[in-house]
């Protein structure tokens, strides 16, 4: 190209046009007609052809440098000597060839895993290659499956990874035992949702004397079992992450380590990680200690029986919240342990709030599932004292370790932070609120947290509640792991890191090799790639934010689908140029009402007032209006819910 000047982006086809992405250049990049043989999040070498244009500027791509994936997820059309697939993401503007000695065993309109082979420049699209066929579209396993494949998640655990596993012997060598402070004989319990298997927190409490307590946060010590370098490391560091389906957890660690070995079963010794605090009654940290010890968990609990307690302060557990079904007795000390722990939970959680931790309370859904896993009821997780109870223990343990860290300057550690909110997405936050009647202070960072706090608190119980809640997540930045400790805003904490869940996340095993190294003075083993790590397991725990989402769309829409021309209340949830989103307030399940099929007026879009107006009657339809609609349809295979207003 001689002495032309080159750089490297990345293809964005998010809009109708084709654009590149690139970090050195901030002006808008259109893509040479001409240059259309790539696909979405591509990188590419390109080169700028002009300056002049109005508004962008043109560019040439020169050669592809990666492509970001190679499979896709879409539905074969066959005919007598080959085939087309028609890829299902929307963002991917090109249909695959497909040779008959690659189509295999896909029959006609089946969703299919595709490869793509090659894709010359000549050519208007794609060769590819069927590599799995999920058979036909709209079926449970189908959709589930695709979802799995379309992430790029792996299920099962190679024979090597299991062979390895399958050796690790479940019995505690004793001298083990003799190198950790015994907790055995102290009360200590787990509390977790009723349907967990994999226990990798528990609590223990003792007095001091009557002013002060011992509570300590004890982790499954998965780093004694999962050694570097192993394959069974390799293993987790690839996966990252448990991922958390409607209808199937995806394990970082075989069964036999997440449920059994590592897993805080109750009567069983097990071998832990500890954060152990002096409290006052105040709710003062006096001081910390943090080591390997090993347990004895004296009961498991679900949230529900820890609730009841907090509740009623009796040591009865009712049938209607018993996970055996039956009324029983608990231990008074118990009793005792799980409301003084509430208690100094509350008094650490309203100092957050004063700091300037922001509050979200996000209306999560669940499904009731049959035995063929489908859908028959959808209900609201409700996070109550005893949830807020571990959370707040969790939020301690995780601060003090950071703590920890940040005191050893010489070397680096994995944090998890969460840097400032959106300023852009701020402001439209609180043009979005003023039209309810809300003020947002956006003057300064303290001031929004503090601001932020108070209008969530105005909507609770209100008809725009979760609208509003759903609005101001979105205008926060993503939390996300790194070496460089930028604190935590929304949970107002200048050092926070992720030591309290290594069962189901590789960044808490790292954490705990670190903190073992400091305490060890062993600085010389530190992890030389932990930034690289920390990017990648941020990447991971996305991926398997996006197909846990993916997860329960499917599921609401499925659930919908027997509901075609039934009328519901809902609250418009977005606004575009295409129609207008309505989230049902029943069961938060969304859809969209098409600017086409509303008959009375022709309508079009107003950005500024995020609504769409009708021309003639100027009637104006916005976010957090509430509107009766009647379901249209309900497609399984475009994830899709049609609505009409009614």
């Amino acid at each position: 190209m001689g002495n032309t000047k080159t750089y490297k982006g990345v293809i964005d086809y998010s809009n109708k046009e084709a654009y590149i992405v690139c970090d050195r250049i901030f002006k808008t990049i259109k893509i040479k007609k001409s240059n259309f043989n790539f696909i979405h999040d591509d990188e590419v070498e390109f080169e700028i052809l002009s300056r002049k244009r109005q508004g962008y500027i043109l560019a040439n791509i020169i050669s592809l440098v990666k492509r970001k994936k190679t499979q896709f997820i879409g539905i074969i059309q066959k005919t007598k000597n080959f085939a087309f697939v028609v890829i299902e993401d929307k963002k991917i503007k090109t249909d695959f060839f497909i040779p008959s000695d690659n189509i295999g065993e896909a029959n006609d309109g089946d969703k299919v895993l595709v490869e793509l082979l090659e894709w010359k420049k000549q050519d208007l699209s794609p060769i590819g290659k069927i590599v799995k066929v999920f058979g036909e579209p709209g079926n449970h396993q189908t959709e589930l499956n695709s979802i799995i494949a379309e992430n790029e998640i792996t299920i099962e655990f190679s024979d090597e990874v299991k062979e390895y596993a399958k050796n690790i012997s479940e019995k505690i060598d004793q001298k083990e035992i003799k190198l950790r402070r015994d907790f055995r004989e102290i009360n200590t319990f787990t509390i977790d949702p009723v349907d967990a298997k994999d226990f990798d927190d528990a609590l223990s409490f003792q007095k001091v004397d009557e002013n002060n307590y011992e509570i300590g946060v004890h982790i499954a010590d998965v780093s004694y079992y999962v050694k570097p370098s192993t394959i069974l490391d390799k293993e987790a560091y690839n996966r990252a992450t448990s991922i958390y389906l409607v209808d199937r957890v995806i394990p970082m660690l075989p069964e036999k380590l997440s449920n059994k070995v590592c897993s805080l079963r109750p009567n069983e010794d097990k071998l832990t990680f500890s954060a152990v605090f002096n409290f006052n009654k105040n709710a003062e940290i006096k001081n910390s200690w943090f080591g390997r010890t090993i347990i004895r968990s004296k009961k498991r609990f679900t949230y529900q029986e820890a609730q009841e307690i907090i509740e009623t302060k009796k040591n009865i557990i009712s049938k209607k919240n018993s996970l055996t079904g039956k009324e029983y007795k608990v231990d008074q000390s118990i009793v005792d342990a799980i409301i003084i722990l509430d208690d100094i939970a509350k008094k650490t959680r309203s100092k957050r709030e004063k700091n300037g931790a922001i509050n979200f309370n996000r209306t999560e859904v669940g499904f009731l599932l049959d035995k063929e896993k489908n859908p028959k009821e959808i209900y609201f997780k409700k996070s109550e004292d005893s949830n807020k109870l571990i959370e707040e223990f969790m939020l301690i343990a995780n601060k003090k370790v950071a703590e920890v860290f940040n005191e050893i300057k010489t070397q680096k550690h994995i944090y998890r932070v969460h840097d400032l909110p959106d300023k852009e997405k701020l402001k439209s936050l609180k043009h979005i609120v003023k039209s309810f009647g809300y003020n947002l202070d956006l003057t300064s960072s303290k001031g929004i947290s503090k601001s932020l706090n108070k209008l969530l608190f105005q909507v609770k119980g209100k008809e725009e509640q979760n609208l509003i809640e759903s609005l101001a997540l979105r205008s926060m930045s993503k939390a996300e792991y790194s070496t460089i400790n930028i604190g935590h805003y929304g949970l107002a904490f200048t050092n926070y890191t992720h030591f309290t869940s290594p069962i189901r996340r590789y960044p808490d095993i790292l954490v705990h090799r670190l903190l073992e190294q400091i305490q060890k003075k062993d600085f010389g083993k530190l992890d030389k790639n932990l930034q690289k790590k920390a990017i990648y397991c941020s990447e991971q725990e996305m991926v398997a934010a996006k197909a846990e989402r993916d997860s329960i769309k499917f599921m609401q829409i499925k659930f919908m689908q027997d509901k075609i021309g039934e009328t519901f209340s809902g609250i418009i949830s977005g606004v575009s140029d295409w129609g207008i989103y309505v989230e049902i307030e029943e069961n938060k399940c969304e859809g969209m009402v098409y600017i086409k099929d509303i008959e009375d007026d022709k309508y079009y879009y107003s950005e500024q007032q995020q609504a769409i107006l009708g021309k003639k009657t100027n009637k104006k339809y916005t976010l957090g209006d509430k509107i009766n609609i009647e379901v249209k349809k309900a497609d399984l295979v475009k994830k899709h819910l049609d609505f009409i207003i009614i």
